[in-house]
């Protein structure tokens, strides 16, 4: 069977410009400097601009996200997590950018300390990683962390992992974007894999396979019912998705919980992008057991407004959202109650719930649908969406290192 060409939005592997080595500066000297205010953190946002300049596939962020995101006000995580942010210069320029972060939450009693890198930018300079790097580890070090991973940007439940295959395609919505030789300036410091992610990619006009069509018109049982969201009473809907969601991942690698205050900022953010044929929940005798959630991919809106809404960004972005449309969706988020795991139903309820929101795409005009991330030892989740036609086209690599003994504390 022959893979369909990517839409024209998407470039092709001839498209993507390679990117040339970290140009030498005068001074050879690397510093490392917090961020400490507004206009710091303005400068650490833009690093990955100029980084990335080179690469078609890459996306500029939209800056007012990015500037929430790393905000103790939009962001819960910021507010419970111990987090720093860094800038690398050389020659009174901003070479790189990383952060690191130490969540509560996602310590293992028993288990040595962890601490978390992300915000990982640079040109292909081993001096900038290394600095970089350095930084982030002496730090998680003074805290007694023994432990370091990454990247996230910043928590497991936002942006996961270093792309290692996929580089011509640029990444959906909440997904991350990085060069290739980013890998191996991270591998030549000691840090080795820990877990791949996958993001999936399924063809919406692709005709599906007689047995994919066969296990989505198979009947539920008679105690299963399938519904849209129910905008009327949005808080307690999201609020019941969140706790099929931490049910259904506790236990798995890496899995922290989203928290009320989380859930509440999600709920705002998410509320101008649902559509209520978008969003599907699965319920057992009454209870809500299993939910899918499909959100048109904001990237491809955004695509051309250099990150900046402001004067007619926002204007662009919200007619392409809801009245041109885009090609492109994804599915951030998908859950089911953790004791129907192995059980018939456990395994008939999340391939409804996709075919569920199937017929909608066509009215959205989407062609174009991922779903990420999913675990590589995911082997359930990830056969189903391979017999219906989807394919890993991303793969997302979370590293880790021992660092060691603990220094004072900075």
């Amino acid at each position: 069977m022959t893979r369909a060409a990517l839409p024209s939005h998407l470039p092709s592997p001839t498209d993507r410009q390679t990117y040339p080595p970290a140009a030498a500066a005068p001074d050879t000297t690397i510093e490392t400097v917090p961020v400490t205010d507004e206009a710091t953190l303005r400068r650490f946002i833009r690093v990955p601009f100029a980084v990335n300049e080179g690469d078609r596939a890459w996306i500029p962020p939209l800056i007012m996200d990015r500037k929430q995101a790393f905000s103790a006000k939009h962001n819960e995580f910021v507010r419970r997590a111990e987090v720093r942010f860094w800038l690398a210069r050389r020659g009174g320029r901003d070479v790189g950018c990383i952060s690191a972060q130490i969540d509560p939450l996602a310590q293992r009693a028993g288990d040595d300390p962890v601490g978390h890198f992300g915000c990982l930018s640079a040109g292909d300079d081993p001096e900038v990683f290394s600095a970089l790097l350095g930084t982030a580890e002496s730090f998680l070090k003074s805290r007694g962390v023994r432990h370091a991973s990454g990247p996230f940007t910043l928590s497991i439940n936002e942006e996961t992992g270093l792309l290692v295959e996929g580089f011509d395609t640029p990444p959906m919505m909440l997904m991350g974007h990085d060069p290739p030789y980013a890998a191996a300036r991270l591998e030549e410091l000691g840090y080795r894999k820990e877990k791949d992610v996958y993001a999936y990619l399924l063809d919406m006009q692709a005709p599906l396979s007689s047995s994919a069509r066969a296990m989505l018109e198979r009947p539920l049982a008679g105690s299963v019912k399938l519904r849209q969201l129910d905008f009327s009473d949005y808080a307690n809907e999201i609020r019941r998705m969140v706790d099929i969601f931490n049910d259904a991942w506790s236990g798995n690698w890496g899995f922290v919980p989203l928290t009320e205050a989380e859930t509440d900022e999600m709920a705002k953010r998410m509320r101008i992008l649902l559509d209520k044929r978008l969003v599907w929940f699965a319920e057992l005798d009454g209870e809500a057991v299993g939910f899918i959630v499909v959100l048109p991919n904001v990237n491809e809106a955004a695509r051309d407004l250099r990150g900046r809404l402001l004067p007619f960004g926002w204007a662009k972005l919200l007619w392409r959202l809801k009245v041109s449309g885009v090609k492109s969706a994804r599915v951030p988020l998908m859950g089911m109650r953790r004791r129907l795991a192995g059980t018939v139903l456990g395994s008939a309820i999340p391939l409804q719930l996709i075919g569920a929101v199937l017929p909608e795409h066509a009215a959205f005009g989407f062609r174009w649908v991922e779903l990420s991330w999913i675990l590589e030892d995911n082997l359930p989740m990830r056969r189903i969406l391979e017999r219906l036609g989807a394919r890993a086209y991303k793969t997302y690599r979370v590293y880790g290192k021992q660092l060691g003994e603990t220094g004072s504390k900075a």
